[in-house]
């Protein structure tokens, strides 16, 4: 499971006052937007109409992660505290550490779709705190398992479950005389979101429900791999590109679950091998791989500012700010599929910060 530092954790429990919670919530709001570039990185990899179902998983992870961004937005927009998302320092370097140094030792990258970056990253991250094992049932797809991941900061360390159980008990302890943000800041826009996963945050029990989405639609109940919306969990979604199936409920086994479900392949010759952690500078100037990267870097920088705008008082615009991912998608199609000339690699997304003059 990922690891934050118990201090991060003790502060949070020994606030006074609701300053400390705005901080952390606006370091939730960081830490749930910093997989994004990872796992659209990895799903732009797949070549069109390939490994399908890998595909489908990562799509529905990311669009999860933007939920659970809205979520603490809305949390921190209630309590008083305004989200900053239309700045440089929003976005994670990569490769390197997620915020709030969570997980020491684990480096995030961009790179294309691989079982072992599935399993060393992706499953690293989205670890639950009580982990379920599953027989895979089914003729393996694949070979064994990568090698191992990297192991868990060692003493000293909570869970991401305590980071975010710690900000409700003490939403809880504070009380609803804390909420004195705006409601008319919430962002709830239920085409892309099911109204019982985004709703406004208006009490102590909304704050606790909505943050508990986060927690259970990453980790799952810690009884069961679905969260309570009948959703199977992150880490175990992850898991089926892992072991080559699906997992599904099963009756012969005392866990009630196996992985035998319908295949989900991953053939590398439908996978783009991009160039790894990509920067700008790394395509040659006047290159077509440049220019559409800075193309790419200008539609992300343009939906972070339309986000920050989206929950700054302008709620009506998560819409509009969220159709810019199908522009990044088609840019990124562009990109992807770009010879680097010199080389056997294709081109990869950048996800740096351009400014936007207005």
């Amino acid at each position: 499971m990922l690891k934050i530092r118990d201090d991060i954790v003790n502060k949070i429990r020994a606030a006074a006052d609701v300053a400390v919670l705005r901080e952390a919530l606006q370091k939730a709001v960081e830490l749930e937007h910093a997989t994004i570039p990872a796992y659209l990185t990895a799903l732009y990899s797949i070549k069109q109409g390939q490994n399908v179902e890998a595909a489908q998983i990562l799509h529905s992870v990311a669009v999860q992660e933007m939920l659970h961004l809205t979520i603490a937005a809305n949390v921190l927009n209630a309590i008083g505290g305004a989200p900053s998302i239309d700045h440089p320092g929003f976005i994670p370097v990569f490769p390197g550490p997620l915020p709030m140094g969570v997980h020491e030792g684990l480096a995030v990258g961009l790179e294309k779709l691989t079982r072992g970056l599935v399993y060393n990253t992706f499953m690293v991250i989205e670890e639950p705190e009580v982990q379920q094992h599953f027989p895979l049932k089914a003729p393996r797809l694949h070979a064994a398992a990568p090698t191992p991941r990297p192991k868990a900061p060692a003493s000293g360390y909570a869970s991401i479950g305590d980071f975010y159980t710690a900000i409700i008990e003490k939403i809880t302890e504070l009380g609803q005389h804390i909420f004195t943000g705006d409601p008319a800041r919430q962002v709830v826009d239920n085409t892309w979101f099911p109204a019982d996963q985004l709703f406004p945050i208006r009490t102590v029990s909304d704050a606790a429900r909505g943050l508990g989405v986060i927690i259970e639609q990453g980790e799952g109940t810690g009884k069961s791999p679905e969260d309570p919306d009948k959703g199977i969990a992150h880490y175990y979604r992850f898991a089926e590109i892992v072991y080559g199936r699906k997992l599904v409920a099963d009756s012969s086994e005392p866990s009630g679950y196996s992985y035998s479900g319908a295949p989900v392949t991953l053939d590398p010759a439908g996978i783009w091998d991009l160039y790894p952690n990509a920067r700008t500078v790394d395509y040659a100037p006047g290159s077509r791989a440049r220019h559409l990267a800075e193309q790419f870097n200008y539609s992300y920088t343009s939906l972070l500012r339309a986000l920050h705008t989206t929950f700054n008082g302008s709620p009506d615009k998560l819409r509009s700010s969220l159709g810019l991912m199908f522009e990044l998608k088609l840019l990124a199609g562009n990109l992807v599929s770009t010879l680097i000339p010199g080389t056997t690699l294709f081109a990869a997304p950048t996800f740096e910060y351009t400014p936007i003059s207005v």
